[in-house]
């Protein structure tokens, strides 16, 4: 999964990116995208290590983009954010990191802090990508038809579902409101909406507000979440272990990077499904409602092809019962075909033909 962190200038988007990568960023002189990749953490696969003791643990894991923030209001400012589009159209998932913090020391985004309404000014301008795009289509699609081709009924259909499009973004609305069945999303896939994506909001507060736990809650947005960049900047250089005294110190369970990257798999609506060898331990993200032959798919093409059942059992059901052992007797571990659907935290046995 990659997901894309944008944000306004000024809004602490690179400080988060910092302090969930490790990645240092100069947000003064980042005008390129940075990229890092972050393992998940869970310590479901810390027990299933110590239960299984294979030879290598695989963590699932997240790209984050940190996105240059563009200003707005000039043409330079819209000349950059269109530049940058095509990084931001690559992602699976949209962070958008708003200002919720006073620092005279940092000058806010035109001169005044309001988290929702820069929300907003990212969300609008979000619209207007997918709608240029879509109009841009249309206006293709309709000099086309006036040619005789053989693709005719193939652009009358897609023309009829980008006019549903055009119609929602001028309203405002999503596209992810219109775009429902899975043959409209491989229909307009090429397009990388953005407003066809899952949203995570993240509100950057003081530091005197890092345990903030106020629900936030913002239309369209599938996950919220309030943290301070800075303080979280912080948590990450120290040592590991003096980490747990300084969160204390600060009301804090654990560190923001654990809870934005839970927020981020929530906004995707992804669960984490588990193989184990004598080799290696791995975890897997994959979108809810996956069957165990897309499961499959996902460990090797080779095991989908030649699915013949899935051996399965709970992780809780594991704990439960100690171990394998005591989860079969306890009858736990069954044997699924390839329409089961996975459950989060469940570890798998593929046995397929060679």
């Amino acid at each position: 999964m990659k997901a894309a962190i944008i944000g306004l200038p000024q809004s602490g988007k690179s400080t988060l990116f910092s302090a969930v990568t490790g990645v240092a960023v100069d947000p003064y002189a980042a005008r390129e995208p940075h990229q890092a990749i972050v393992q998940v953490p869970d310590p479901r696969l810390d027990y299933l290590a110590d239960l299984g003791k294979p030879k290598k643990v695989t963590e699932a894991t997240i790209e984050f983009v940190d996105v240059p923030g563009c200003s707005l209001d000039d043409a330079k400012g819209q000349e950059e954010w269109r530049r940058l589009l095509p990084v931001v159209r690559q992602a699976n998932l949209l962070v958008i990191v708003t200002r919720d913090f006073e620092n005279a020391a940092v000058p806010a985004y035109r001169d005044r802090v309001d988290a929702r309404a820069d929300f907003t000014a990212v969300w609008d301008e979000m619209i207007f990508a997918d709608l240029d795009a879509v109009t841009t289509r249309i206006e293709r699609i309709e000099a086309a038809l006036k040619k005789p081709t053989r693709s005719h009924e193939a652009e009358k259909r897609e023309l009829a579902l980008l006019t549903r499009c055009r119609e929602a973004l001028e309203s405002e609305a999503p596209l992810s409101s219109v775009i429902s069945t899975e043959e409209e999303r491989r229909e307009v896939s090429s397009f990388a909406f953005l407003t066809e994506k899952p949203l995570a909001g993240v509100r950057n507060v003081s530091d005197d507000r890092a345990a903030d736990t106020e629900h936030w809650e913002i239309p369209n947005v599938q996950e919220t979440i309030s943290l301070s960049a800075s303080i979280e900047a912080e948590i990450a250089m120290l040592d590991p272990k003096d980490r747990p005294v300084f969160l204390a110190d600060l009301d804090l369970n654990e560190p923001a990077k654990d809870r934005l990257i839970r927020t981020c798999i929530r906004a995707c609506d992804l669960i984490c499904f588990f193989t184990m060898n004598a080799d290696e331990l791995r975890a897997w993200l994959v979108p809810a409602g996956t069957t165990a032959v897309e499961a499959a798919a996902k460990v090797h093409t080779d095991l989908a092809r030649g699915f013949i059942r899935a051996e399965t059992v709970s992780h809780d059901d594991l704990v439960a019962h100690k171990d394998m052992k005591g989860a079969k007797a306890a009858g736990r571990v069954r044997k699924e075909g390839k329409t089961y659907v996975v459950t989060d935290g469940d570890l798998l046995q593929i046995l397929a033909s060679t």
